[in-house]
């Protein structure tokens, strides 16, 4: 299998054996016969030279073991403190203070902007394994046109929390199930701003955290049940999408996709049809996730607020809370960990 991105196009190109048949592609990832065989066809299209085990690729660091993978960006992350020049700073123990909301308005804006521009730049990249700061960087991304001193104290903060786990990462067990689930959640009218709320949601696959989500919702949400309605939404999209993929890769899915939500309201509208009738004021497109729910490509169970994953990617927490969710985001802080 190969990925190709062009500009926003995504394609995912796979190749089957008629000798080892249809099905026989789900073992290919650790079938040597398999690799050498495709490796064999590449190489009569075009030249190709075999690198060997990934264990780096731009900023990726890779770690291989019996009990799993473990992907970080540990040295990009100390590049990212010395261009910040923060080496010798104490560190923090979460991305943001508590309780407190950022403007557009708030100080006097930088006289040069270009060093919060490169800072936000690069933390945009390191959440491709660092999801506990997607909501930090999410926020602070938003004011890249006219940065303040406050900003810009912020993106120090989360530096600051960057040192004390420069080597965090993302673990995929070797023996896990294949069986995907999702949380959702949102953040009614956080922007101070605009008063738009924000999107988060997370896709397992087993145990493995494989796609995540933080975004500030399009449009404004009159409650705290459309905002929460249109994040499962956003949520419902990203299921159906990685079920035809599942799918494709012949590992689909037998049952419905569980999509966790801490909202009972908007789970009554998902699955009463008298309720759906009387929510005209909430766009077409997000009752999309009503018909998933009647074709049963999802069900929406109720999970507590208190176990609600995607609550770290929607707002600031506490040191303790943002701990324990870090835990649930299969995130450790080491590769001896594995």
């Amino acid at each position: 299998m190969a990925t190709f991105s062009d500009g926003c196009q995504k394609c995912i190109f796979t190749w089957r054996s008629s000798r080892r048949g249809l099905y026989a592609t789900s073992a290919w990832g650790t079938d040597p016969g398999g690799i050498k065989e495709l490796q064999a066809s590449l190489h009569s299209s075009f030249h190709m030279k075999d690198l060997g085990i990934l264990t780096y690729f731009l900023g990726l660091e890779v770690h291989h073991s019996d009990r799993g993978i473990f992907v970080n960006q540990h040295k990009y992350t100390h590049d990212l403190i010395a261009l910040a020049g923060l080496e010798n700073s104490t560190p923090m123990d979460t991305p943001l203070e508590v309780n407190v909301k950022y403007s557009q308005t708030d100080g006097d804006l930088l006289p040069d902007p270009t060093i919060y521009r490169r800072l936000v730049g690069s933390l945009i990249y390191l959440t491709i394994t660092r999801p506990d700061i997607s909501y930090a960087v999410n926020l602070m991304s938003q004011f890249m046109h006219q940065p303040r001193h406050l900003h810009l104290a912020a993106v120090k903060r989360i530096i600051r929390y960057l040192i004390g786990t420069p080597s965090r990462g993302i673990f995929y067990k070797a023996h896990s199930s294949l069986i995907l689930q999702a949380y959702s959640d949102a953040d009614w009218a956080g922007c101070p701003d605009t008063r738009r709320s924000t999107t988060g949601w997370c896709m397992y696959l087993g145990d493995a955290l494989i796609s995540w989500k933080c975004q500030k919702q399009r449009k404004l949400s009159k409650s705290s049940t459309e905002s929460e309605y249109r994040a499962m939404s956003s949520a419902c999209s990203e299921i159906v999408w990685l079920r035809r993929l599942l799918s494709e890769l012949v590992f689909p899915q037998a049952d419905p996709t569980p999509l966790y939500a801490d909202n009972m309201s908007a789970i009554r509208i998902t699955v009463n049809p008298v309720l759906h009738e009387k929510t005209k004021h909430i766009e077409v497109d997000c009752h999309y996730i009503r018909n998933a729910y009647v074709d049963n490509i999802i069900t929406v169970p109720y999970v507590s607020t208190k176990f609600q994953i995607a609550d770290i990617l929607t707002k600031a927490l506490t040191k303790i809370r943002h701990q324990f969710l870090v835990g649930k985001l299969m995130l450790l802080d080491s590769p001896a960990s594995i």
